[in-house]
């Protein structure tokens, strides 16, 4: 492999002679060698749409030259496109701050533009990473800016998922809305409860769980960018800071705006962990429902089986037919993986000192892994899970026929007291609540029918008071 030699201020190294990045870049490469990730496209994606700005913010400034300027924004742009990719090389797990994946981005654009301009990478003397690329520009201002842009950029994917799932939930409930079943509290026997009620349920809390991730959202809109080293914005333009809330605006199409104290943007890490928090309750909520669905279609034989997951692969390399709730479970360990980088991103974000949050970098890989995996694991939970779910209306009649704690119905006739000896009485000779309450006179048959009606006991009132009323 042919190389090239670039120098930096600890001295001279050599590079691979087609690579775009340069010195500081080939140093970051060899220092961590940690986990062999690279970093995730919105981090790409964000610090070169702030490059491109920060050029034609400068230009307009008239502190760069237009034709190294629009050099910049041109390789810039082929980047936020998707080209070059495969030359931010830096492991997440880097120098404090971020400056290794600032100056990979600084090294590919300044080698790329070099091109533009007819030069051969390494030739700094026509665009210089540091001089031109970041000029204006800390990494201490650029990285926390790029972190908020970067969850924004996919957050509607995340939303559009929230909504799809949500929507399925919605459908099923509708269609199960005439499956009544036993409900269960401590995983014990409890009063009755339709199947679409509980997807009805699990629709309503996915939309809660998106509103507040919208909620998050508005706080990532606060952008520090012009703050430079520690918020004072030295070697920046009076100007800069607000002309690039209003270029990020354009070029995003999303409705930014100015932090308001450019020393909290370094800082505070705060925002970002409020927006991982919202992702974390969210994961909280994904597998409270997957865990549901897996006991709800557990057995066939020896579980509840009250419903029927499709069937998307074999189960077992043993047991021939068996078929397991592998996107159920599969969201399990997705929500499982969230809840730990929301950990990381809280611990990264406390340990912030004086003017600066070096952590920054693992709480950018956190935020955008989570957000990476939620989008993706939704999606396929949501076709090819939650559409595809059958009832077994058949073993939920047989379950609730079985469930002695319909006396509940009968509190407001016999009480709290006479009930329990009733469910009692049922659970030890096997016979069912109706049989014991007729065969001991408590309630006539007729009104017995009325009361123990199970899906009158799935919608509120009183049926002792609603049986008086309509034989009056």
């Amino acid at each position: 492999m042919t190389k090239r030699v670039e120098k930096d201020s600890l001295g001279s190294k050599e590079i691979p002679e087609d690579a775009y990045w340069g010195v500081q870049t080939q140093r970051a490469v060899e220092n961590f060698p940690i986990s062999g990730l690279k970093p995730y496209p919105a981090f790409i994606w964000s610090m070169d749409t702030i490059k491109r700005a920060a050029a034609e913010v400068n230009m307009g400034l008239g502190l760069l030259d237009k034709k190294i300027g629009q050099a910049i924004a041109q390789a810039a742009q082929e980047i936020i496109e998707g080209k070059w990719w495969d030359h931010f090389v830096v492991d997440p797990y880097q120098a404090g701050a971020g400056t290794s994946h600032n100056m990979n981005t600084n090294e590919v654009i300044a080698n790329r533009a070099i091109e533009l301009l007819g030069g051969k990478k390494g030739d700094y003397s026509l665009v210089h990473p540091n001089d031109h690329v970041n000029m204006s520009q800390s990494t201490n201002d650029t990285i926390p800016t790029a972190i908020r842009l970067g969850c924004l950029w996919r957050l509607p994917e995340l939303l559009s998922s929230l909504d799809d799932l949500a929507d399925a939930l919605e459908e099923k409930s509708r269609e199960f809305d005439t499956v009544i079943k036993s409900g269960r509290t401590h995983l014990m026997d409890a009063v009755p409860i339709r199947l679409g009620q509980e997807f009805s349920g699990y629709a309503q809390a996915i939309r809660h769980d998106r509103e507040r991730i919208a909620a998050a959202e508005e706080r990532l809109k606060r952008l520090g960018i012009g703050g430079t080293a520690v918020g004072t914005g030295l070697n920046a333009h009076p100007e800069f800071h607000s002309r690039m809330i209003a270029r990020l605006s354009q070029l995003t199409g999303i409705e930014l705006r100015s932090s308001g104290n450019l020393f909290e943007s370094m800082q505070s890490m705060s925002d970002p962990l409020d927006f991982s928090a919202s992702l974390r309750t969210l994961a909280a909520t994904l597998g409270r429902i997957a865990n549901d669905f897996r006991l709800l279609a557990s057995g066939p034989a020896t579980g509840l089986d009250e419903m029927r997951l499709p069937a998307v692969q074999p189960g077992s390399s043993i047991m021939p037919g068996k078929v397991n709730p592998v996107m159920a479970e599969m969201l399990n360990m997705v929500c499982f993986q969230v809840m730990g980088n929301d950990l990381t991103v809280m611990m990264s974000a406390q340990a912030g000192q004086l003017e600066l949050n070096v952590m920054m970098p693992v709480i950018a890989h956190n935020l955008f892994g989570s957000m990476h995996i939620l989008i993706n694991a939704i999606g396929v939970f949501t076709e090819r899970c939650v559409r595809g779910i059958q009832a077994n209306p058949e073993k939920a009649r047989d379950w609730l026929e079985k469930n002695a704690i319909l006396v509940t119905a009968l509190n407001p006739v016999i009480g709290y007291a006479k009930g329990a000896e009733v469910v009692k009485e049922a659970m030890a000779t096997g016979k069912t609540i109706r049989q014991v309450v007729l065969e001991k006179g408590l309630v006539e048959e007729k009104e017995l029918d009325k009361i123990l009606d199970v899906r009158r006991m799935t919608e509120p009132g009183i049926i002792k008071d609603t049986s008086v009323k309509k034989t009056a």
